[in-house]
């Protein structure tokens, strides 16, 4: 192929863009906010699981204090009916008052065995309600942290858009600048090897492939027309021959 010594240096601003425009996407998609908002939803996810968790263990409390009192007053009912009974002089019989007697004291034991019931299911109400503030605060603490990040990486990305932006207009201008058959080749390679489909001959050594031409190889490119289109031999990307480029 044959192109102007000059379109082909240009190829090189135009590689310079290509470049340019692949760091640029690749920071958009390497922000460290990105990583600091995945973390932060992982926080928060976890966070939100161990509310549930609380959630569930306070309406089971709920359950059980009630059950509790619900216990608590049918004994303490049952033991006010027999303290009315036996204040009554109803009960004739010693062996009858003697029974009875004896179920009051039972119920009244058995009473305040249930009112240690609520007072500890209470406690642990109590350690679980306190559990599930110090939850809200953490998750409103991360849920800000995520808000603030994202609005970090939103300004961090209008701003690489606004140098992509001008980038790609740029680079616009230089293509229209180059032929069509050497872009279109410029192009493939670039495809083809990693993102680079040009590079300068510097002095002696391919920028492409960052490996020193030998000695035959310099001598066949000092040898060929400055319009020739020449490819490195290791890496196949278009070689540039410019003042720098040591022949």
């Amino acid at each position: 192929m044959k192109a102007e010594p000059a379109d082909q240096v240009r190829l090189l601003d135009l590689q310079e863009i290509d470049s340019r425009l692949a760091q640029l996407a690749h920071r958009v998609r390497t922000l460290p906010e990105i990583a600091e908002i995945q973390r932060l939803d992982s926080r928060i996810t976890e966070l939100r699981d161990r509310k549930a968790v609380v959630a569930t263990t306070l309406s089971d409390l709920d359950r059980e204090q009630r059950k509790a009192e619900s216990d608590v007053e049918q004994v303490r009912a049952r033991a006010e009916r027999d303290t009315k009974r036996l204040d009554s002089g109803q009960v004739g019989s010693p062996k009858d008052l003697e029974h009875l007697q004896a179920e009051i004291v039972s119920l009244q034991r058995r009473q305040g065995e249930l009112e240690d019931i609520v007072l500890g299911v209470m406690e642990r109400r109590e350690a679980a309600e306190a559990e599930d503030a110090e939850l809200d605060k953490e998750l409103a603490a991360a849920q800000a942290e995520r808000e603030a990040a994202e609005d970090r990486r939103s300004s961090a990305v209008l701003e690489i858009e606004a140098d992509r932006d001008n980038e790609a207009t740029r680079r616009e201008r230089v293509a229209a600048e180059i032929p069509g058959d050497l872009l279109t080749l410029y192009t493939k390679l670039r495809d083809q090897y990693q993102g680079v489909g040009a590079a300068a001959l510097r002095y002696g050594r391919c920028e492409g492939c960052k490996l020193a031409l030998s000695t035959a190889e310099l001598g066949q490119i000092r040898q060929s027309p400055p319009d020739e289109v020449l490819r490195c031999e290791e890496c196949r990307r278009i070689l540039i021959r410019t003042e720098e480029s040591g022949l």
